[in-house]
Parts: C-alpha cells; structure tokens; sequence
C-alpha cells in the first residue's frame, strides 16, 4: 500500500507540474490521476493532519471563509493545507494534498482547511473526518448540476450523519443552515449578524426560504439583511433564529464592527475592522472568527489574521488601471450576483460594466438563473453608468436580460470576443470598472487584465467577496 501512496503522490506531482507548463491550473487533475493510482490516497494522507480538519460548504462565501481561517491560522504559527483556489471537488482536494505531502507519503499539517463543492460532501466527508464543518449559507444554484436546494441540503445532512465527532459551525441567520442542529443532533456553534442601519431599507421579499423547515408554515421576519438572511421565527412549530455564540453588530465607523463571543465568565466584546466591503464578507469572517474561537486561537491573532485577508481570483479582486479601480468578481448565483450588483450601484465613481456568461458544464449549462437577478437595479443608477459590455458564450442573452431590465439599448453593447470586451471596458476610462465573470470566462478574463495592468498595479484593497 505504501508503494501504491507513493506511486500516486509522484504521479499526482508530476501531472501538476506538466498541467502548469502547459499552462492549465493543475488543481484537480494530478488529484484524479493519483486517485486511480491509489483510491484511498486521501484518506491515509488527510489522516495525519495532527490537530484537525476544518471543512467549509454552503453556495456562497466557501472561498473566502476558507482563505480567512487559513490565514488566522498562518498567523498563529500552525502548518496549513488548504485549497485556498477554490479547486473543491473530491480530485481538487486530493491535490491538495499531495502537493504538500513528499513521496514517502508523509504530510507536516497541525490544520487542514477545507473547501467542499456542496454535491461533493458525502464522499469528501468519508475521506476526511473533520472536526468542524461549517456551513454558509444555502441559495438556489446551478439547478443542472446541484437539483432543487432542498436535495442538497438532504444529502449534506445525511452525510453528516455519520460524523459522530464533528462539531457544526452554523449560520444563525439563514432558516436553511440553522435547522442543522435539530435534523442532526450534532454539537453546534452559531454565528450571525445583528440589525444595522440599512436593515429596514433591504428588500425583505427575494428570500430561498419562506416557509418552516419543519412545519411549513410562513415564516416571519423581524429584519433580513438580504436573501432569507435576518431574524425569523415560525408561529407555528416555535423554530426561530437562535441566538449566535458570535455576534456582529455595525459600530458606526465604515468597516467596524462590534464582535461579541464567549469569554472565559462572561460575553465578551472585540472591535472587527473589515479590510473588504460587503455584508456577505462580514458573514465570512464571523464563520472564520467563530472556528478560530473553538480552537483555542488567540483574540488579537485572531483579528490581526482578518486584517491581513486579501481576496482570492476573482472574490472582488482589486486592479488599478491608470487612475481608475477595476473589480473582478466571480458569479454563479443570482443571490451572489445581486450582492456584487449592490456594491457596484453605492460606488458614486462607477462607470463601466462588463458581464461575462459561459454556460460550459461547470459554470451551469442552464443560463435562465440571470432571469432572477436584479438588474433593475443597475436601469434605476444607468444615467451614472456609462457603458454595458456583455461578452463570453452567452453574452447576446445577457444583453437582451440588460434591456428588459430597462437599461437603454444604446447603452448595451454585445462583442463575444472576451478579449476586444476586456480592452474595451477598461478602455473606456469613464471612473471605477466593474467585471463580473462566470466560472470558466474568470481565469482567461483574469489573465487579460493582467496584461493590462501594469505591473505591481494590482491594488491589496479588496472588496466583497461571496464565493
């Protein structure tokens, strides 16, 4: 068997270095190249992580959370691996892995912090055996690959089942996520966030779950932050947002917020200084704040590893193109689109965007979700926008969704080559660019951009990140 483990790792090494030569990622392919080597390659190589592995899943904001608890952890001085590239299905995570374990077979890991493709949970589940799982959030996403939302939370919570020593980090304010703690009797730990100034202005309607998880009946809402997101409480059956170990509340000042958690006798309060924008990013670092509170990881370390975060590719990535911003954002949702789309409409200097649709397998071959997103919002700011450019595979249908949102035709433009809409929106030097991009158009888009730039004028300033 020992041969058999490094007959796979020296495989899985070697396709990874040929796969970046030939300039592809080479996340996921030397992990299903040494699973056929070696099927238990992970589980004997995940087995040695000495102090625990961290498993994070949910539609939105896995990458990110992931990044912040890795980098809490770095901070504290413990040895990490992690897919911190969003590679998460089960060949991703095995490379994972055998990137950083030698041909021996032998890993050097206090943590693993793991990224879960939701679909992928049962069989990942039974390679790692975590020690925490944390969910995010569940929205409607991808209806082609992922099924109706409620499968998915069905398989998830069957598959966790069977972690018997796993403790559940939960998202208090989401009905999906929260009904965890009663359909699998495990350990739990909430996170959530407290009313703040915009609460009331939020749209309380666009929310995946109306009724009782377990009754059906209506929900009720004290306030929503946004989706299902907010205070609920079910008449009926008594479920209710239950109260979170680790809560934010906004401090006044733009990026702070007020944390309390639980102290050695009584709750404690820390100030958390947000170095991204976004409700959705707040979510992130209390999931990431809330691991690091259960194993043991220091206040001020804790906070000093948040500042530091950076986003990953594409989680609002920050350029500087001669003296104007440019976002690039990732979007596989409307609940994630939205929540860019948001952002992009309180930014006064917004000038030009770009929206980038690919309907290849892994970015969803089912394009009717853009149907659900909220451009109207984008019609309601269009006389301080200049300039929509709507590119990739299926960009003539995102133009037709931009004109039945209302924004002028005139305004509209369609070009299917990814690189002529890429030169032309940050072209158009007409204030802050805004990108939005599907999963397989974000690396090639990337890519351009980079040669665009120049050189060391990628902006450390992040924004928000929600996936």
């Amino acid at each position: 068997m020992k041969l058999l483990l490094s007959s796979a790792i020296l495989t899985g090494k070697l396709a990874a270095k040929l796969s970046r030569v030939c300039g592809y990622g080479g996340s996921s392919f030397p992990g299903l190249l040494a699973r056929l080597f070696c099927p238990g390659a992970l589980k004997k190589l995940a087995a040695q992580v000495r102090k625990g592995i961290i498993v994070v899943t949910g539609t939105n904001g896995k990458t990110t959370t992931v990044n912040m608890i890795t980098g809490v952890l770095q901070e504290a001085g413990f040895k990490t691996i992690s897919n911190r590239e969003g590679a998460n299905m089960i060949s991703g995570i095995t490379t994972s892995f055998i990137m950083n374990s030698i041909a021996s077979g032998k890993i050097d890991c206090d943590y693993a912090v793991i990224e879960v493709d939701e679909a992928s949970i049962p069989e990942v589940l039974d390679n790692l055996s975590p020690r925490l799982v944390v969910l995010t959030n569940f929205f409607q996403d991808q209806l082609d690959r992922y099924w109706e939302l409620g499968k998915v939370i069905g398989i998830i919570r069957d598959s966790l089942l069977g972690q018997s020593q796993t403790t559940l980090v939960l998202n208090a304010d989401d009905p999906l996520v929260a009904q965890f703690h009663r359909t699998t009797c495990l350990p739990v730990y909430y996170f959530g966030l407290a009313a703040d100034k915009n609460t009331g202005k939020r749209d309380p309607t666009a929310r995946e779950a109306r009724l009782c998880p377990f009754c059906g009946s209506l929900l009720v809402y004290n306030y929503c932050h946004y989706g299902q997101l907010g205070a609920y409480s079910c008449p009926d059956c008594g479920f209710k947002r239950p109260k979170p170990q680790v809560e934010a509340m906004e401090a006044g000042e733009e990026g702070v917020y007020s944390l309390t958690y639980p102290g050695s006798m009584v709750p404690s309060i820390a100030a958390l200084e947000m170095q991204t924008q976004g409700l959705h990013n707040v979510y992130n670092a209390l999931a990431a704040f809330s691991v690091s509170i259960l194993l043991g990881v220091n206040l001020q370390t804790i906070l000093g590893g948040l500042r530091k975060y950076r986003p990953a590719i594409g989680r609002m990535e920050n350029f500087r193109h001669g003296n104007n911003q440019v976002y690039l954002n990732l979007v596989k949702n409307p609940t994630g689109f939205n929540q860019g789309l948001e952002t992009l409409c309180e930014d006064r200097g917004a000038g030009d965007v770009l929206i980038v649709l690919n309907d290849n397998f892994a970015d969803s071959r089912d394009i009717s979700w853009i149907w659900d997103v909220n451009f109207e919002m984008l019609a309601a700011r269009q006389k301080h926008l200049q300039c929509f450019i709507c590119s990739g595979l299926r960009g003539e249908e995102v133009a037709l969704r931009l004109k039945y949102a209302g924004i002028p035709t005139g305004k509209i433009v369609a070009n299917a080559s990814m690189n002529q809409a890429v030169r032309a929106v940050l072209g158009g030097n007409r204030g802050s660019t805004y990108i939005f991009s599907t999963y397989t158009a974000l690396r090639p888009v990337h890519k351009i951009i980079e040669s665009l730039v120049e050189k060391g004028d990628k902006s450390d300033q992040g924004m928000p990140s929600v996936s």
